[in-house]
């Protein structure tokens, strides 16, 4: 029988520099990853990513950052050939690149939702291809959506309608990657307690926020927290591989389908 334990593992993370992407980096490699290859944007966030290869390897695993704006198949394809020359071939691919934005329809410019499609969708469907052409078999893949998919709700068209793809790349993926052994989902996070957030927010959309899910009362902050969220990654990554072709919403009761 195939081992889905996380030691031992090869793992790239796309969007892997801080916030939830740089948790899980380094709950990987807290659970016996041998190595994770840590994809970053742009030099914005370098530092970020250069601070998780650090605790990745202070964690007793290998690392390297990959810098990639993932807006092209090319780009995406050359990443996967970087971590696998840096690394080896995966075993675990996550994406959690993404935007937000936060507008009415009518004032959304063409160039903005031609950006917004590049970063989530076609980023996620060219990154879902090289992961079915790339992983091991009998690997995982998870792709970060948006909780916002089960939401009946103004001013996220360019957002949530550009993550909505996903979930039929995700269904299509496991379908034709199963054979292999190979897992495939997709995560949607309720509004999460990091800068990814609060930039696109109002004052008066954030007290909503905070109370919106069934468990915001249990919650520091009423939001959902990368640690609420990196649990259910790593049981997808590992025991949880029966799981696949599923869009999962880790909310709190924010929003349900």
């Amino acid at each position: 029988m195939a081992d889905h334990s996380i030691r031992g593992k090869v793992a790239l993370i796309a969007g892997g520099a801080k916030n939830l992407g740089g948790l899980i980096a380094r709950d990987l490699a807290a659970h016996g990853a041998s190595a994770v290859a840590i994809h970053y944007n742009s030099e914005a966030s370098a530092a970020d990513a250069h601070a998780t290869v650090a605790a990745v390897q202070a964690a007793g695993a290998r690392a390297v950052a990959l810098q990639a704006d993932l807006r092209s198949a090319d780009a995406v394809e050359k990443l996967f050939a970087d971590a696998l020359a840096a690394v080896g071939r995966p075993d675990i691919a996550i994406n959690t690149v993404g935007k937000v934005l936060k507008k009415p329809m009518a004032q959304v410019t063409e160039a903005e939702y031609d950006d917004m499609a590049a970063i989530n969708a076609k980023s996620a469907f060219f990154f879902l291809k090289e992961a079915g052409r790339q992983v091991n078999d009998n690997g995982k893949i998870v792709t970060l959506v948006t909780s916002l998919l089960g939401a009946f709700t103004p001013f996220y068209a360019s957002y949530a309608g550009t993550k909505a793809p996903v979930e039929h790349f995700t269904r299509a993926a496991a379908k034709e990657f199963g054979a292999r052994g190979i897992s495939v989902t997709a995560v949607g996070p309720g509004p999460m307690d990091t800068p990814f957030f609060y930039g696109q927010e109002s004052a008066e959309a954030v007290a909503y926020h905070k109370t919106a899910a069934a468990l915001s009362p249990a919650s520091p902050s009423g939001l959902t927290h990368i640690e609420d969220v990196v649990p259910f990654i790593r049981h997808l990554v590992s025991d949880g591989w029966w799981i696949t072709g599923q869009t999962i919403l880790i909310n709190g009761g924010y929003t349900t389908k």
